[in-house]
C-alpha cells in the first residue's frame, strides 16, 4: 500500500507533463500554419501560401485602427498585428462555426448585425471567393465602415477549390479592383503574394496533400515531412534564382480606404 502511495504522484506528474508538452506542440504547429518561420518549411503543405500571407499582412495591418471589423475571422490569426483598439470577429451563425471560430457576432450571412459607419477599419482574409453574392456583401462592408476608414482584404487568385461546395470564385488583380472600386473603395496599395516559381510548388504540394491527407493529424504531419517538405525546400531554393511573374501568383493582398457611401441597388 505503500508503494502504490508513493507511485501514484509520481506517475500524475509524469502524464502532466507529457500533456503539457503536447499541448506545447500543438501551440507550435498551429503558430506554424499561419505564421510559418523555417521550421513551417517541413510541417506545413500549405507553406509558401501561408508565408505570402502573413508577411504582407503584417507589413499592411499597421494600417488597421481603431475599432476593427474581421468578417469571417476563423481563429483571428493576424488580431496582434493590427494597431486595434478593439477588435471584433463575425461569423456565418453555423453550428460548426460555433463551435471551432473565435467570433464574437454571427449573421445570417446577408446583413451585419451593426449600425452604419460603426467601425474604423476591417479585414477580411481569405472569404470574399466564398461569398455568392459579392455585390450584396461589399455593400455591408461599405455601410458598416466609416468614410475614409481603411479595408485590409486578401483573395486567391490561383487556388484549388476549398471549402466545398462554398467556394464560389477567384479574382484577378483586374476585377478585384474594379468591384471594390464600384463599391466605393480607393485602392491604397495592392500587393501580389507568391508571384514566382514557388506557385508551382504550392499548388503541386496542394495536390499531394488532397490526395494522401487523413483524419490522423500524426499521419498528416508525417506524410507532410516525407512527400512535401523536399518541395518546399526546392521551391524555396530556385525562387531565388528564377525571376518573377506577375501573370501568376497566389493571392491578391489589398489595401483600400472608403471614400464615400455607396448603396447597392438589387434587382431580383
Amino acid at each position: 500500500m505503500f508503494l502504490i502511495r508513493q507511485t501514484v504522484p509520481v506517475d500524475i506528474r509524469a502524464l502532466f507533463l507529457g500533456e503539457e508538452m503536447l499541448n506545447k506542440l500543438k501551440e507550435l504547429y498551429l503558430k506554424e500554419q499561419f505564421k510559418p518561420s523555417l521550421l513551417g518549411l517541413f510541417i506545413n503543405p500549405f507553406y509558401f501560401a501561408r508565408k505570402g500571407l502573413y508577411q504582407n499582412i503584417v507589413k499592411l495591418a499597421k494600417n488597421i485602427k481603431g475599432k476593427t471589423l474581421d468578417v469571417g475571422c476563423g481563429q483571428k490569426p493576424y488580431e496582434k498585428f493590427c494597431n486595434s483598439s478593439e477588435y471584433i470577429g463575425l461569423e456565418i451563425d453555423t453550428p460548426k462555426n460555433r463551435k471551432f471560430k473565435e467570433a464574437d457576432y454571427f449573421y445570417d450571412g446577408k446583413t451585419f448585425p451593426f449600425k452604419d459607419c460603426k467601425f474604423d477599419s476591417i479585414i477580411i482574409n481569405e472569404v470574399f471567393e466564398h461569398v455568392f453574392n459579392p455585390d450584396e456583401f461589399l455593400s455591408e462592408v461599405n455601410r458598416v465602415l466609416k468614410v475614409g476608414g481603411a479595408m485590409l482584404i486578401t483573395v486567391p487568385f490561383l487556388w484549388d477549390e476549398h471549402e466545398q461546395p462554398f467556394d464560389y470564385g477567384r479574382y484577378s488583380s483586374f476585377g478585384l479592383q474594379y468591384i471594390l472600386r464600384k463599391h466605393g473603395f480607393r485602392i491604397v496599395e495592392f500587393k501580389k503574394s507568391i508571384n514566382d516559381i514557388r506557385v508551382i510548388f504550392q499548388l503541386l504540394n496542394a495536390y499531394i496533400y488532397k490526395k494522401t491527407v487523413t483524419k490522423n493529424s500524426y499521419i498528416n504531419l508525417l506524410l507532410t515531412i516525407i512527400l512535401m517538405a523536399p518541395f518546399n525546400v526546392v521551391g524555396e531554393i530556385l525562387s531565388k534564382i528564377t525571376p518573377k511573374n506577375n501573370n501568376l501568383y497566389l493571392d491578391n493582398i489589398v489595401l483600400v480606404r472608403k471614400e464615400k457611401n455607396v448603396k447597392f441597388l438589387y434587382s431580383f
